[in-house]
């Protein structure tokens, strides 16, 4: 097993008047040579928007883009016309193809939007721009871990990529075990909320750790812990 362990504080930093966003991976100004992706995950920002901004439209372009909402609302809209709000329950996943324009803002007027954005780099490049976002609400169940988005039509969500994205609420003393559906895969776990333990790694609020040359990864919640795992080529 090799692991590599990022820390929250250690994170990249933007704040601006209407955005406080962390950024996990290289992203805009906050540039590491060391910190530029995990295999087919190239960025996870943690994202807080105040009430009545956001992000202007804006281009992508050959970029798997899934967005978690944690708190507040987030308002989408783009070139294909789609126009949703999505809230903590919710998930958007969107295929960036040949290329789309989207913005996204908080569209309410006086509580903060909290998301994680993360960008998933595709196996097939100049593909047809897609958007989705679904209900996991009755998914989710207390004590386990629930996948999320899957290449094999098995989850709500797919991607043009060999990953998978799960996600589940544990109270303290809750243990299980994530088995790769790839050998040549690894996983980034991590931590919304609470303390999960790794082997004999501790992480708490916002940390995360890549694990790798592995089949099976062992994760016990030590506080109530809201989890997310990756898992994507290498």
């Amino acid at each position: 097993m090799k692991t590599i362990i990022d820390r929250s504080n250690k994170r990249g930093h933007s704040l601006y008047e209407w955005l406080d966003s962390y950024h996990s991976f290289s992203f805009g100004n906050y540039y590491n040579p060391e910190k530029m992706g995990f295999g087919a995950l190239r960025v996870l920002n943690d994202d807080i928007i105040a009430p009545e901004t956001g992000f202007d439209t804006h281009p992508h372009k050959n970029m798997e883009i899934v967005t978690i909402p944690l708190k507040g609302e987030l308002k989408h809209g783009d070139s294909k016309m789609n126009e949703r709000i999505i809230t903590p329950g919710d998930i958007q996943v969107m295929s960036a193809g040949t290329g789309i324009y989207h913005s996204e803002s908080n569209p309410h007027g006086s509580v903060n939007a909290e998301i994680l954005q993360i960008w998933i780099l595709p196996h097939t490049r100049n593909t047809e721009p897609n958007y989705n976002d679904y209900n996991i609400r009755e998914l989710l169940k207390p004590n386990e871990l629930t996948t999320l988005v899957a290449p094999d039509g098995s989850a709500p969500g797919t991607l043009l990529q060999q990953a998978w994205f799960s996600m589940g609420t544990f109270d303290a003393g809750q243990d299980f075990s994530y088995s790769l559906h790839n050998k040549q895969n690894g996983i980034y776990v991590f931590v919304i909320e609470g303390e999960a333990q790794i082997e004999n790694t501790t992480l708490n609020r916002r940390d995360a750790m890549g694990i790798y040359d592995v089949d099976q990864v062992k994760i016990a919640s030590k506080k109530k812990s809201h989890l997310l795992v990756i898992e994507v080529p290498l």
